[in-house]
């Protein structure tokens, strides 16, 4: 075995603490509270609080407003199915509105 010279005995204590250091300040980076690298679950809100969105449609269920998303997208129009404090909404650009609300009238194809 290699010696290190007169010191070798001071080494290993030296080198254990700072491993334990380096897993110390790990642990408490992973653990810290409000620096979580997951997003944190979406809020719904008011439907006027989109920003630039519009709501088009009012669905009953949320099966139903993806139904009249995807009716939308295929015919280019591009929406959105937001969950509200009133229930859910198919939203769209404002540019987009007055088309949007003539696709849904005339129904999935």
């Amino acid at each position: 075995m290699p010696s290190w010279g007169s010191f070798s005995y001071a080494y290993g204590p030296f080198i254990a603490a700072a491993g334990m250091a380096v897993l110390i300040l790990l642990l408490r980076w992973a653990f810290s509270r409000g620096n979580s690298l997951i997003a944190s679950p979406a809020v719904p809100g008011n439907p006027d609080e989109y920003g630039l969105l519009t709501p088009v449609a009012s669905p009953a269920t949320y099966i139903e407003g993806e139904v009249m998303r995807k009716t939308l997208e295929s015919a280019g129009v591009r929406s959105n199915l937001a969950q509200t404090n009133h229930g859910p909404r198919v939203m769209v650009w404002p540019a987009d509105e007055q088309r949007a609300r003539e696709i849904l009238k005339r129904g999935p194809r």
